[in-house]
């Protein structure tokens, strides 16, 4: 039976953030931080199994979903920002402790959080994370393009070439996990000014990891590194590295592409669930 879920709106540094609240109080509260271009709704297969034995959280980042998209010039997209964001949330949740699972971008937001927040972060969990330099293909670096990238963030990337981005790039060979209707979810949040311009502003903002790559060495929370094996976009050689600069760290490879919670969620779950609750 799935868990009753609760939305709640908080006010972060101006700017409203939407969270899915999911379980019981009186556990031990778990933050899950989404990637890039999607919602909260990438946690969507493992929620409910987590809240049976976390309270979980799980945000919006501002820009993205339902949170506010406030112009650029008004709020500062990026890393930092984001994870001032999430410590804020956590303050107006009333949790002065939680673990983290940040995915992919929200990996670096998870990151920077435990770094600059230690009393705040108990165990940290890194989902094929944003840290270092990364290949790009043409496709990839066709936005950063001076004047015409821009244009054509904002204006040409449509619904096929999105669906396109998450079968081929985002999900493994095969397409394995692509949900096209959760996808089509994605792009409907992503589809308008606002929101292109808050997403833009973000990809710009994460193309320097230099002050991510600084905190590494900064992190004291537990740490487990989860990467897929056949990731397309953040190559899982860069695990290893990961691994051996955060102190104590620990790696798990999945047999999948850069989303093992949407592909696996079965093993992602096993696998996150025995790390938080002490077991491995």
């Amino acid at each position: 039976m799935p868990t009753k879920r609760e939305i709640r709106d908080v006010t972060v540094r101006g700017v409203r953030v939407r969270a899915v609240h999911a379980g019981n109080e009186d556990r031990p509260a778990l933050l899950l931080v989404h990637g890039f271009l999607v919602t909260h709704a990438e946690w969507d297969d493992v929620i409910d199994d987590l809240a049976e034995r976390f309270y979980v959280v799980v945000p919006d980042l501002p820009g993205f979903g339902d949170s506010e998209k406030p112009s650029p010039s008004r709020y500062a997209y990026g890393i930092d920002a984001f994870a001032e964001a999430m410590a804020d949330l956590l303050a107006a949740s009333g949790l002065s402790r939680v673990s983290v699972v940040g995915h992919s971008m929200g990996g670096a937001v998870a990151l920077t959080l435990a770094s600059q927040h230690s009393e705040l972060v108990d165990k940290l969990v890194l989902v094929d994370p944003l840290i270092y330099p990364f290949p790009m293909t043409l496709k990839a670096r066709l936005p950063l393009y001076p004047i015409v990238g821009p244009f054509i963030f904002k204006q040409l990337y449509g619904r096929s070439l999105f669906r396109a981005y998450f079968r081929d790039d985002v999900f493994s060979n095969g397409g394995r996990g692509f949900n096209s209707a959760r996808v089509d979810e994605y792009f409907d949040r992503f589809n308008a000014p606002s929101a292109r311009e808050s997403a833009y502003a973000t990809l710009r903002a994460m193309l320097d990891t230099r002050l991510v790559i600084a905190r590494l060495g900064r992190v004291r929370s537990q740490t487990l590194v989860v990467w897929g094996r056949e990731d397309k976009l953040f190559p899982v050689t860069l695990s290893t590295r990961l691994v051996r600069e955060i102190a104590g760290a620990r790696l798990e490879v999945l047999e999948s592409g850069h989303s093992p919670a949407e592909e696996l969620p079965a093993q992602f779950l096993a696998t996150v669930t025995e790390f938080l609750e002490g077991k491995r």
